[in-house]
């Protein structure tokens, strides 16, 4: 009866990174800068890894749909993040809320078991050379590409479905700048406690899973590469080794203590920083870690250009 009361919540409101107008606009224009870098990069990867016949081979085929996923994963809040920057009230409907926050664990869980892939691809080709093309086989990369993809489904309707049983009456206002299922929580009229034990086991259960197979992956990478004789070998295979395990090991650390901690340590600030780190960074550094630094793109980068200067 009381809940029949209440003036139910249809939209919420999205406060943001400041209320400053100065910060606003310098925000803007950075996280514009942002996007338009991830896109332009991850479009770049994506158009020379299908032109070039040379790098249709299991590692960039990884690279082109973590690149899918990256304009994806992107797309899902810098768009509106960058509405909200210029808009005079920042809302958001709930049902649209809830959309985002699906699409966020669908991409965020498919990205994560994507890179678990690439690790494995790089521990298969450096560690057990001559059985790579086995191990990598056309089958074995569909698989791991369409298995991150259903994971990722699964893990985003499992949520989604339980927030949808979720009521608000107020208040409307989330301390962030886009829709997460953490501070939605947070808003609920209605008890919660199904919804944080479903959010935490199943971040936990594919979040460990994912890092640690990454983490051994890479493992048994270092331990080959310290066996190697050549010194310049050893630091342009560590060079590129510890450059991937920085931006894996920040997307993993940030998202996992986001959506594992206690709502009694939550801090607006600090769950803001940990946000753009996983949710907008990650997607901009992914193709400059793992693509632009890599010879093999380079060249096909440049005989492209190449092509584009001479059909002009």
């Amino acid at each position: 009866m009381q809940m029949k009361n209440q003036t139910m919540v249809t939209e919420f409101i999205l406060l943001g990174l400041s209320s400053d107008p100065q910060m606003k606009i310098l925000l803007f224009l950075v996280f514009l800068l942002i996007y338009l870098i991830t896109l332009a990069g991850n479009i770049v990867i994506m158009v020379v890894i299908r032109a070039d016949s040379h790098l249709h081979i299991p590692m960039y085929f990884f690279l082109f749909h973590l690149s899918f996923v990256d304009i994806c994963y992107s797309s899902v809040t810098v768009p509106n993040t960058l509405r909200n920057f210029l808009a005079e009230r920042k809302t958001i409907s709930v049902n649209g809320c809830i959309t985002q926050i699906f699409f966020f664990f669908l991409l965020v869980v498919t990205e994560a078991f994507i890179l678990s892939a690439m690790a494995y691809d790089r521990y298969a080709a450096i560690c057990d050379p001559l059985r790579y093309m086995d191990t990598m086989s056309t089958r074995i990369c569909f698989q791991l590409v369409g298995g991150a993809w259903a994971i990722g489904f699964f893990h985003a309707l499992l949520n989604t479905v339980f927030a949808l049983k979720l009521h608000f009456c107020g208040p409307s206002q989330i301390h962030h700048f886009s829709c997460e299922l953490p501070p939605l929580l947070q808003l609920s009229c209605t008890d919660t406690l199904t919804n944080q034990v479903v959010l935490l086991i199943s971040a936990v259960i594919l979040g460990s899973s994912s890092f640690l197979f990454s983490l051994i992956s890479y493992i048994h990478i270092i331990s080959t590469i310290l066996r190697i004789r050549s010194a310049a070998g050893k630091r342009k295979a560590f060079s590129t080794c510890s450059s991937h395990l920085i931006v894996v090991g920040l997307f993993y650390l940030t998202a996992f203590f986001q959506y594992t901690k206690p709502s009694s340590v939550s801090s607006v600030v600090l769950d803001e920083m940990f946000s753009i780190q996983y949710s907008i960074l990650t997607p901009m550094l992914n193709p400059i870690i793992y693509s632009l630094k890599n010879k093999e793109v380079k060249t096909a980068v440049g005989k492209m250009l190449g092509k584009f200067k001479f059909l002009r």
